[in-house]
């Protein structure tokens, strides 16, 4: 039998980021799937249910508090919204995960400052040739925050739940990743996702060994543990407080006391209280296995309007924030705040709903393409550091391709091939969103005028259909074939080419509006390629066949930006978004 080894790792997630060589330190998909939450069917009392004996915490704010020797030990950080749960198995927004970083540990983490996998709780694993069976060592003497033994019984414990999830914990806003990356449920009402699922069993030969066996290859699954919906949970905990004791529907449920007070992990951080609206308070685990750091409370303060969390920085109120518009950058930096980027690990495009009969011609795609200047585009709307994109892959995934076609500017093209289209006249309506900054697409009203400027140079008339983020604009791209072309993106959650181009081009979808059986099926056999080498020749070519059939316009690559004050050191910035912040200190 031939392993496939990682070597162990000696060193912890709350080690300083030098010392850190082989851990790491949302979305995350909250773009795509909007997970609506009800608390208590009439929101009553939410507040006092949340927050219990916490009331005097609330009451100090965010207000930095100092150790004894007069260091301060609390970090401010401003979120966009309100966790969505705090149970990550039933979730997939960037806040919730921001969160659940800080309270929940994995098998497997980042390495620091890129989005490759790495050991966390597992210190090493082994994979069998046929792809069948993981093994993995487990990190000796970690407790969860309520003093049960992480152990191997303990995963195989959340491998089993995740995998028996029943009813309405099956819909995807609560068990989206278990259900994409595993493919399905032990049972199912619906027929697609009834034994249909990758894993098979898990075993605990001892306490610091799982394995885990799958009914058929799923090469993406390390990758995939990094994400923080498979995090470690306390089986004690879920079980007292009947984590899956989910009401409601599917796009309305109802959360169990677990997901709103009690998350229990084996992280750095432990909950302390969650005033919705208002912030949610982490405060330090003392009995983490790893370092502790510097700073002993969190507090993330709601703040939902970018301009307000722009303000609440340079008024001293939060040490930091994430998603800085590019406007803001330069007047930030002059005034002696910090700016730290990500680096891009996502994708700003220019969708084209063949559903619409004019972009259905593949020569009206083409003009569009030739149509747009990206370099000028990227410039003028999206940070600095910005890449411009050709794939719908950024170039750290294996598997993008340096040839496909790129469809490079050129106006006069894509004037004759609107006029052999016999579209020299052409109107199409252009959706883009208002109201919101994502880490891909940081100022769409900017990024649609430029575009709408190309296009109308080259003899296209566009319509403009603006509409509000939330709760219009996805409910329209992806539930509806009512749009033309429209600006979106995604932000990678794993280093795996099938997280990105199979959330656009794995099946018939109304945001695209085409069906094309030989691309879904070679994207699907490419998927679970025996070799990783074979695998990024078979993602290559799929990348060739969709840039062949232009579904859409491959913009560019962001660099997300956030914003601290000037004594805020370490902060460890992932392209992922693994960040854990006991690693972070505060100078005097």
């Amino acid at each position: 039998m031939r392993n496939i080894r990682v070597t162990t790792c000696t060193y912890g997630r709350g080690l300083p980021a030098q010392a850190r060589v082989c851990l790491g330190g949302p979305s995350t998909r909250g773009d795509r799937v909007r997970t609506f939450l009800r608390f208590a069917a009439s929101g009553v009392a939410v507040g006092l249910v949340l927050t219990g004996c916490a009331a005097s915490d609330r009451d100090g704010g965010g207000t930095a508090e100092e150790t004894s020797d007069g260091a301060r030990d609390t970090f401010i950080f401003a979120a966009s919204a309100d966790p969505a749960s705090l149970d990550p198995a039933f979730a997939n927004d960037g806040e919730s995960f921001r969160v659940g970083r800080q309270i929940f540990e994995g098998l497997v983490g980042t390495e620091p400052g890129t989005p490759d996998p790495a050991p966390l709780l597992a210190e090493s694993w082994e994979t069998s040739e046929d792809g069948l069976q993981y093994t993995f060592q487990l990190k000796e003497g970690v407790k969860f925050h309520d003093g049960t033994d992480f152990d191997a019984d303990a995963v195989c414990f959340n491998f089993e739940r995740w995998n028996n999830f029943t009813g309405v914990l099956q819909s995807e806003s609560l068990s989206y990743y278990w259900q994409k990356v595993n493919g399905g449920f032990a049972t199912s009402d619906t027929p697609s996702l009834n034994g249909t699922g990758k894993y098979e069993s898990c075993e605990a030969p001892d306490a610091t060994t799982a394995v885990i066996n799958l009914k058929s290859p799923l090469p993406e699954l390390i990758s995939a543990l990094s994400l923080p919906s498979f995090s470690m949970q306390s089986p004690t905990a879920l079980e007292e407080y009947d984590a899956d004791g989910v009401t409601g529907e599917g796009d309305a449920p109802v959360l169990p006391e677990y997901a709103t007070a009690h998350p229990t992990g084996t992280g750095p951080y432990v909950f302390d209280s969650w005033s919705p609206g208002e912030q949610v308070v982490l405060t330090a685990n003392e009995d983490y296995w790893g370092e502790v750091g510097q700073v002993k409370r969190i507090v993330f303060s709601v703040i939902s309007d970018a301009t307000a969390r722009r303000q609440a920085l340079q008024a001293g109120d939060i040490d930091g924030y994430d998603l800085v518009g590019p406007a803001d950058v330069d007047a930030l930096k002059e005034a002696g705040f910090q700016i730290v980027n990500r680096d891009p690990f996502n994708i700003l495009y220019l969708a084209m709903n063949q559903a619409n009969p004019d972009l259905a011609d593949v020569k009206v795609r083409q003009a569009i393409a030739h149509a747009i200047n990206k370099d000028a585009l990227v410039a003028q709307t999206l940070p600095e550091g910005t890449e411009v994109a050709t794939n719908f892959v950024p170039p750290s995934v294996a598997g993008w391709n340096p040839d496909v076609a790129t469809y490079d500017y050129d106006p006069a093209k894509a004037k004759a091939l609107l006029a052999e289209a016999g579209k020299s006249t052409l109107t199409i309506d252009f959706n883009y969103p208002t109201n919101v900054s994502r880490p891909y697409m940081p100022t769409p009203e900017q990024v649609f005028t430029a575009i709408s400027a190309d296009l109308e140079a080259v003899g296209i008339t566009v319509n403009p259909v603006p509409e509000p983020w939330s709760p219009d604009y996805l409910d329209r791209m992806q539930g509806t074939p009512d749009h033309g072309i429209h600006l979106l993106g995604w932000t990678g959650d794993y280093n795996d080419t099938y997280n990105f181009v199979s959330v656009f081009f794995g099946a018939k979808s109304n945001e695209w509006g085409f069906d094309n059986p030989e691309l879904f099926q070679a994207l699907a056999d490419a998927r679970y390629q025996p070799s990783a080498e074979e695998q990024k020749t078979a993602y290559e070519e799929v990348n060739a066949q969709i840039m062949d059939l232009l579904p859409g316009v491959p913009l560019a690559h962001p660099v997300p930006s956030l914003a601290f004050k000037p004594e805020i050191q370490g902060y460890p910035a992932s392209p992922v978004q693994d960040e854990v912040y006991n690693v972070i200190t505060i100078e005097d």
